[in-house]
């Protein structure tokens, strides 16, 4: 099998993979940027059968990534900081089963229901802020982009004046037309202030953020989690808890906008929560996750794919698959039965910060809409620049028309 060169300039990520999937099938060989090589899984079918083998067909461990250790790939390859790294998502086994657990000690329902005040009065001096702005804006910059930001900081409890950094590395560590040099020194950067980060908030027992909670659990396990750990559950907390909301809330408005009678509809029966997750199926910010391992060589919709070798996962093809969710498959449609998808992904590796980003957009959108009733597009939708990840899409500028405020 050829493989298909990824990205395609002049083409958003998230059209090619659904190309892919209708023109290649269910399994497509790719070569990502660097001249790597790599299988994808595209329909809705095999992405449910790799993520459903979690553990134990497929690994998350890039030691089994036989090309990345051998000479064939670049030492300085950009996508290594994404896949390489001593935290929650390249682990497998017991090793998981142990940092989840502690996770889950900290990060429970609890904590995030108890930041549903605190996000609706981050979205509502947002929203004030708006209204002061005048009356075309860029929703990604005044609004998408500072909210997550802020909710995911409040959350670890990073300070105000050190947020921006935070943006600035994620951004970095996301693009795929990074610099091999500068994606190295975000990635250590990142790693760099987070430790020092923990190191502060050891000494100030007294917070009552995810950061203080993770220290109380390392305090009462002893050495069952390292400072190293520490701080890469951490990086994934930031890394997948903000930027796909900042891109989720952007996809959101632009569908909801392209359709002002959906909008109308989700307002009069309050189906908000529906909304979401029509967004989270078809809208979906988070395009492929990087890699599964097979543990041994094995057979994908009928392709042989040898042990050690990378399978990139498309979750937005698998949310947008006709085989699955039929002809109007790739429509965004929010009064659609809800009908299960795999925008959060699927098994052990399932998303933990789900519950926060569903009331977060839950929030974000219902709110906006209420205080902007008539808020519309400044410009038309096939003229709104994307972001250049391979791992994550939205708008990197999305110019808005506000309306007066309700």
């Amino acid at each position: 099998m050829e493989p298909r060169q990824l990205p395609v300039a002049g083409e958003r990520t998230s059209e090619t993979l659904s190309r892919f999937r209708d023109e290649s099938g269910p399994v497509v060989r790719i070569e990502l940027p660097g001249a790597v090589e790599a299988w994808m899984v595209t329909s809705y079918d095999t992405v449910n059968e790799v993520l459903t083998g979690d553990g134990t067909v497929y690994g998350k461990n890039p030691a089994a990534f036989t090309a990345l250790h051998d000479g064939t790939i670049a030492p300085d390859w950009p996508l290594r900081q994404l896949i390489e790294g001593d935290h929650l998502l390249t682990k497998d086994g017991e090793d998981h089963r142990r940092l989840r657990g502690l996770v889950n000690k900290a990060f429970t329902p609890a904590r995030v229901a108890a930041m549903e005040p605190r996000i609706q009065q981050l979205t509502d001096d947002l929203l004030d802020r708006l209204a002061r702005a005048g009356e075309e804006v860029d929703l990604v910059r005044e609004f998408g982009e500072p909210l997550p930001i802020a909710v995911i900081c409040e959350l670890l409890g990073v300070p105000e004046d050190e947020r921006y950094r935070i943006r600035e590395w994620t951004n970095v560590l996301l693009s795929h037309v990074a610099e091999p040099a500068e994606a190295a020194a975000a990635g250590g950067g990142l790693l760099a202030y987070l430790s020092e980060f923990i190191g502060r908030k050891r000494g100030d027992g007294d917070g009552d953020d995810l950061t203080t909670g993770l220290i109380r659990v390392q305090e009462e396990e002893g050495d069952r989690i390292s400072h190293e750990e520490m701080v890469g559950l951490l990086w994934v907390v930031l890394i997948a808890g903000h930027e796909t909301t900042v891109h989720l809330i952007a996809n959101t408005v632009i569908a909801l906008c392209a359709d002002p009678a959906q909008l109308e509809r989700v307002r009069a029966h309050g189906s908000w929560e529906q909304l979401v997750e029509e967004a989270l199926r078809c809208r979906n910010s988070v395009l492929t996750v990087m890699f599964r391992y097979p543990r041994e060589d094995v057979r994908v919709a009928g392709t042989a794919i040898r042990a050690g070798e990378p399978i990139a996962v498309a979750l937005s093809a698998a949310g947008t698959d006709p085989a699955r969710y039929g002809g109007d498959a790739a429509a965004f449609d929010a009064s659609r039965e809800p009908d299960a998808h795999l925008g959060f992904g699927r098994g052990p590796h399932f998303c933990l910060g789900a519950p926060l980003a569903r009331l977060e957009l839950r929030i974000a959108l219902s709110s906006l809409f209420a205080r902007f009733p008539e808020l519309r597009l400044a410009v038309p939708p096939d003229k709104i620049a994307y972001t250049s990840s391979l791992i994550t899409e939205g708008p990197l500028e999305l110019p808005v028309l506000l309306g007066p405020p309700a």
